[in-house]
């Protein structure tokens, strides 16, 4: 073989196998985890929890949709922490509920079960909702069922949103969390004390709740802004705090995609859940501070 014919077959090996180099680098690259995209709240005050007035407002609401006062009757406003002034330090915040592709890659990198679970093990839970209506957010051999990579994650536990923390920290060298209650609430609502976001009238066109569907998670991202630019603070899916309700509850915030009036949507609303629940109408979003 001449030499210039060598040369050149070296040449052309030297190219591919450069490229290769970059191309794996690249890979790399795009796999490198961040975290999800943050908005930064400033220090300052803000108004937290609820009054009279404001619970009143979401038991009428409440009345007026469903047709009939159990909310009422049963005074699950009343829990509502008395509305005060409290003074927090800057943090980050994600713009977004955790979503299933932001989830996707903890479980591949971390070996952690996907969103899953067995009819025996949903039926035990004791939800309202049966098997078939939660087939759809089933993951299949740790993916993310198809075109919801975008959608908020849910059937997630407590637990399951601790280890996500713990597991971002670990790869971003930031100390993520779940907000606390008081972290979650001045995120979402502002500084203002207003009973949503936008002001103290409840607007269905705002949000994605079930007063007018369409009665599933839906990509993030769809509706307005609140005040610090965080989005889905309200409807779409309750969200974890860390805050415990009682030994082995944890509060959960914002309403859903299935709720109607929307009384429970409030920024000040609040209920605990199990600690183990994995459940269609609620995910998670995460934070840190410098």
């Amino acid at each position: 073989m001449k030499n210039s014919v060598k040369a050149a077959i070296i040449q052309k090996f030297f190219a591919a196998a450069c490229l290769l180099a970059f191309s794996d680098g690249a890979f790399a690259q795009s796999e490198a985890i961040t975290g999800p995209s943050t908005v930064e709240i400033p220090a300052g005050w803000f108004w937290q929890g609820s009054d009279g007035i404001e619970r009143k407002y979401a038991y009428d609401i409440d009345e007026q949709v469903y047709g009939h006062d159990i909310s009422r009757r049963n005074r699950w406003y009343d829990i509502e922490g008395d509305k005060w002034r409290v003074h927090l330090l800057p943090y980050h915040i994600s713009k977004t509920p955790v979503t299933n592709d932001d989830y996707a890659k903890f479980i591949k990198d971390s070996g952690h079960a996907a969103p899953d679970i067995s009819k025996d093990e949903w039926d035990r839970q004791g939800l309202i909702y049966n098997y078939d209506t939660i087939v759809p957010f089933l993951w299949k051999k740790g993916r993310p069922p198809k075109g919801r990579g975008n959608h908020p994650v849910v059937l997630v536990s407590w637990q399951d949103a601790q280890a996500y923390v713990e597991w971002l920290s670990e790869k971003t060298g930031k100390n993520w969390s779940l907000p606390s209650e008081l972290y979650w609430e001045k995120a979402v609502r502002g500084e203002e004390g207003t009973f949503y976001p936008w002001g103290n009238i409840y607007d269905p066109a705002l949000l994605n709740s079930g007063d007018r569907g369409p009665f599933d998670t839906t990509p993030v991202g769809q509706y307005d802004a609140g005040p610090f630019g965080l989005l889905d603070g309200v409807g779409q899916v309750f969200e974890w705090t860390s805050t415990s309700g009682q030994a082995g509850y944890r509060f959960v915030k914002g309403g859903s995609w299935d709720d109607r009036g929307c009384g429970v949507c409030r920024p000040a609303a609040r209920h605990a859940r199990p600690e183990h629940l994995r459940h269609i109408l609620i995910g998670f979003r995460v934070m840190y501070r410098d």
